[in-house]
This record gives C-alpha cells, structure tokens and sequence, in this order.
C-alpha cells in the first residue's frame, strides 16, 4: 500500500510540475505582447528621424530583440536606453505597462507634453531620466509611490507646480536634479532631500529655499 501510494504522490508531483511549467510557457508570449504593444505606443507617439526605432517590429513576440531595449532573465523590458536620439512628441502612459521596468533613459530629445500619472506604477523603476526635453505641466504626485527610484533627472524642461512632498518619502532616492523649470513653492529639505545641494533647484525664479508652508497651488 505504501509503495502504492508513493507512486501516486510522484505521478502527481510530475503532473503539477508539468502543469506549472505549462502555464509559464504561455504567460511568457502574453507579457511580451503586452510590453511590445506599451513600446509600440511610444514608437507610434513620436517623430523619430533617424530611424533609431526602426527595429521595433510588432510581428516579433519578443521586445527583446529590438535595439535600445534591454531585458532580464526573464525575457521581460528592464531598460529602455533612448537618451539624445532626437525624438520628439508626448510620453505615452502605456509605458507604465513594463512591470519590471528598472530604467528610463530618454533625456535629450525633444519629447512635450505631461508627465503621464501612470508612471507612478512602474514600481521597479530605479532610474528616471527625463532630463533637456521639453516637458510641461505639473510632477505627478504619483512618482512618490516609487520606492525602488534612485535617480530622478527632470532638468532643463518646462515643468511647472510645486515638488511634491510625496517624493519625500523615497526610502531610495540619491540623485535628482529639478534645476531650469518653471517649478514653484518651497523647495523640500526632508528625507532625501536632506543633503541636495540647491544648484539642483536652480533657474526656478517661482521656487524658493524654506522654511515655508507647503504650497500645493503656487
């Protein structure tokens, strides 16, 4: 009866391991159509004229594959590298769609538009550069939900409101620049904020150095 028994356990441990190895199979195909189809919003929603994205083929399961775009073990978008490439137009919120998205690079173009709130979402993300675009409208107060970020690069656009204070309460932020914006209200000077030197709020003639009450609607 024992040895019965243990025939049936290791037919059914083979069969969950099957069934498990099964299903992660057809996830896989699943997640990638989902972050080729946010990376196609963003090659659909900008001028690029140098074809820099030209690879970026949605016939391809796989994301990949295509240039500028890195990804880890598990074939999942972990790194977008677009810095100085040129493009122009808005930042689509699909993009809030690359779960395991760690980095952000696409400074240096000429990119307008909103900041999209859903990038609040991309809970993995470590590093934002946004910076020399020409992005307008207020800091979501969203980025604060973005525990893992370590560098935030903003400067050199047209951004305008106050810093919100969510951004604060980033267990992990080291490096940001908010300088040459049209930023206004009290800069922040807890948490991370602590040691930032004010050349990184520089050329906001509406942002000045506190104590001050926080201003929500400067």
């Amino acid at each position: 009866m024992t040895a019965l028994m243990a025939t049936r356990f290791l037919t059914l441990a083979v069969c969950v391991t099957v069934a498990v190895a099964a299903i992660m199979v057809s996830l896989a195909p699943v997640a990638a159509n989902q972050e080729g189809n946010a990376l196609m919003a963003l090659r659909h929603g900008v001028e690029d004229p140098d074809g820099v994205l030209a690879s970026w083929d949605p016939n391809l399961v796989n994301p990949c594959t295509w240039f500028h775009v890195m990804c880890n073990d598990d074939n999942r978008v972990n790194r977008i590298d677009l810095n100085n490439m040129r493009l122009s137009g808005r930042l689509p919120p699909e993009l809030a769609k690359l779960e395991q998205l760690q980095y952000m690079e696409l400074g240096g173009n000429n990119l307008h538009g909103p900041i999209p709130l859903e990038f609040g979402d991309l809970k993995n993300l470590i590093s934002m550069d946004l910076y020399n675009n020409d992005l307008s409208g207020p800091l979501p107060t969203t980025l604060g939900d973005l525990k893992s970020l370590t560098i935030l690069r903003i400067d050199h656009n047209r951004l305008t409101g106050p810093i919100p204070r969510e951004l604060s309460g980033l267990p992990d932020l080291r490096t940001v620049d908010f300088s040459s914006n049209d930023l206004c209200g009290t800069i922040p000077t807890s948490g991370p904020f602590e040691n930032v030197p004010l050349s990184r709020f520089a050329d906001n003639p509406r942002l000045k150095q506190g104590p001050g009450d926080y201003d929500a609607d400067c």
